[in-house]
């Protein structure tokens, strides 16, 4: 029978990280063990006992897989959001199709990285999220892009957003960190917290995930707006 492997860390960077597979929990091990910028809190085989992980392991960002027996993977987002709204929770999967993308978004996943990511990728990424950005394979990107349809008429909130908060906004769509867009722009990052600032006052959210989210679920963004981010 597989036991859960709890770890004790250091002020590295705290992973929790659920997956089914043998193969996958013992890949994330060998990568992650030698580094000193990162540790291993726990390798889970599945999501039951989520919400006490969150609580004595106290994670510095969690790596979910979607597909496990018991609680899969998006019904453990929900219910670590309903305990913690803060802890970062990145999906590493093998799909990427619409529904499991707009459902872990929806759920509360901060970024959705496919399984294929090279090691430097999901590394990167990891300190990304941790770093305020919304991380996503560049496949899932486009997809989420194309979840957001061609809208003929505004609504009032996306009247209320400035050009430069859009289009900001769709670098978020995309992933990009504060640092990313501050640089693409050619803008200060405090002048990227303070447009992020009345994004999320405007859309009456407190996150990036959430204003993605927002910006799907909701049809706020057309994609005519950010399509040329994509190139």
């Amino acid at each position: 029978m597989y036991l859960p492997r709890i770890y004790i860390c250091t002020m590295a960077i705290k992973l929790l990280i659920y997956d089914d597979s043998d193969a996958i929990r013992l890949s994330m091990e060998a990568l992650f063990s030698d580094r000193e910028d990162f540790a291993i809190a726990g390798l889970m085989s599945n999501a039951e006992t989520v919400e006490t992980d969150i609580a004595e392991l106290k994670p510095d960002i969690v790596l979910m897989d979607i597909d496990m027996p018991v609680v899969d993977g998006v019904g453990a987002v929900k219910r670590i959001r309903k305990i913690n709204n803060s802890v970062p929770i990145l999906m590493l999967t093998i799909f990427d199709d619409n529904e499991h993308i707009f459902s872990a978004i929806c759920a509360g996943a901060s970024g959705y990285l496919l399984k294929s990511t090279s090691s430097e990728e999901l590394i990167y990424s990891i300190k990304n999220v941790l770093a305020g950005g919304a991380p996503m394979s560049g496949s899932v990107a486009k997809k989420v892009l194309g979840m957001i349809p061609r809208a003929e008429t505004e609504s009032e909130t996306v009247k209320a957003l400035s050009a430069r908060e859009i289009e900001i906004l769709g670098f978020l769509v995309k992933g990009y960190s504060y640092k990313m867009i501050a640089s693409e722009l050619g803008i200060s990052i405090d002048t990227i917290r303070f447009h992020i600032k009345n994004i999320y006052e405007k859309l009456h959210v407190h996150s990036a995930t959430e204003a993605v989210s927002k910006a799907i679920k909701d049809r706020l963004v057309s994609i005519l707006a950010i399509s040329t981010i994509l190139h």
